[in-house]
């Protein structure tokens, strides 16, 4: 053994104190902003339902169509798998695996739409009726695991609508047995911070009225105007949106075809890939880092229906777009027909088939301090951990597939994928 090594140092112990104290209001300030995501599921996807069309069977009904749209247009893998590219490899396991969720979980968020897609006569009576049938849902173990309204925005024109149909709608779920943990409020056509501050207060008062735990009642921000983005002063809006929020935000959804019109995008060309459009994401997700607030991509209005050439061109298009999407980690983004989630579901399995073997060996040596052939840090066992957290969540990947390849539990995927503040840096040391 050799000798020890002399260590010497010449600041005193009250220098560490001072600069630890100096910077006390900044390490409270990181903790409020910056608490890192949350760590629960978030949904692959956000189907929207106008409230005057929301049924008992919605969510059923879309699987069923969905699957219906496949036996007509790709009854078998390798029709599929030509129509999207699919590796011959993923064919099989990619469409049994979006058959199968058809049949078992065919929408993972759905809002009933109050907003744009609403056309409905009498909207308080819609209100209540969405109220009961969610609760229903999530009593017989037919809802979604996310359900909830996009009521109508802030702005002077609809604000009273807007107020009234959420009072509506929540306090229908309270006499119907409370509110679900899937609940998902979505507030549309945000221009300024002061808007998400009044929606707080109005959930402040609907918690204080019911006895609620205060906080109880978070939601999304929907970004589809360019104020939303860039202030007029210069600043990024959807930062202090999320401030705003005080903590209740809970996602931004990039709204495709409002935002793109309100920067003079023609028809032809509002889409997801369009490059105003890729500008606002970057600047949301940049907001939204750290801060627990999740982003959502939009979606294409061009649908899989007609004959069996067009619905391919469509699915191409979705997939497409889709994958495109998960590459830029929006992890979510809309889906507006029921053809549209047979490729949701197959851009996303095979996202996570295709990576899942070289992600799971990178983790598991990591753990195991093995080393290889990618020297990763704490941060990149951060990001492998969230991808085969997420895949599992969806049903891309089985819980014993993935340990077995990492000798992890998922325990221990989810302390790699949500550690403390402060561990990245400490461990990287």
């Amino acid at each position: 053994m050799g000798q020890q090594e002399k260590v010497s140092t010449s600041l005193a112990g009250a220098v560490s104190e001072d600069i630890s104290a100096s910077l006390a209001a900044v390490d409270a300030e990181l903790d409020r902003r910056y608490p890192g995501d949350p760590g629960t599921r978030q949904p692959v996807h956000t189907v929207y339902v106008p409230g005057n069309v929301f049924a008992a069977d919605t969510v059923r009904s879309w699987g069923d169509q969905a699957l219906a749209a496949l036996d007509e247009h790709a009854p078998d893998a390798a029709v599929f798998a030509r129509v999207l590219g699919l590796s011959e490899a993923l064919a099989e396991d990619v469409y049994g695996r979006v058959r199968a969720k058809l049949e078992r979980e065919p929408i993972e968020d759905l809002r009933v739409d109050f907003e744009d897609g609403y056309a409905g006569q009498d909207e308080d009576a819609d209100a209540a009726r969405a109220a009961r049938l969610i609760a229903e849902a999530y009593r017989n173990g037919t809802a979604a695991p996310y359900m909830g309204i996009r009521m109508k925005c802030m702005e002077a024109a609809v604000r009273d609508r807007g107020i009234r149909t959420t009072d509506v709608f929540l306090t229908g779920l309270m006499e119907h047995g409370g509110l679900p943990d899937g609940l998902v409020l979505t507030l549309p056509k945000v221009t300024y911070p002061e808007q998400v501050s009044a929606f707080v207060r109005l959930l402040e008062a609907f918690e204080k009225a019911h006895g609620l735990d205060a906080g109880r009642l978070g939601f999304e921000i929907q970004i589809e105007t360019s104020q939303a983005i860039l202030a007029a002063d210069g600043t990024a809006t959807v930062a202090r949106m999320i401030d705003a929020a005080e903590g209740r935000a809970t996602g931004l959804h990039y709204g495709t075809f409002d935002y793109s019109a309100c920067l003079g995008v023609s028809a032809a060309y509002q889409a997801s890939d369009h490059p105003a459009a890729d500008h606002a994401k970057a600047i949301m997700q940049v907001a939204a880092a750290g801060t627990g607030v999740r982003v959502s991509d939009g979606s294409t209005n061009v649908l899989p229906v007609g004959s069996t050439e067009h619905v391919h061109e469509a699915w191409r298009l979705h997939f497409g777009l889709t994958r495109r999407a998960l590459a830029r980690a929006y992890y979510q983004g809309w889906d507006m027909h029921p053809g549209h989630i047979p490729t949701r579901y197959a851009a996303v399995f095979a996202f996570y088939r295709e990576g899942f073997e070289a992600a799971a060996k990178r983790l598991s040596a990591y753990a195991n301090h093995a080393g290889g052939d990618v020297m990763d840090e704490p941060a990149t066992a951060k990001a492998l951990s969230s991808y085969l957290l997420r895949g599992i969540d969806c049903g891309a990947l089985d819980t014993a597939e993935v340990d077995a390849l990492t000798g992890l539990t998922r325990a221990d995927l989810d302390r790699f994928a949500a550690p403390r503040r402060g561990d990245l840096t400490a461990t990287a040391q």
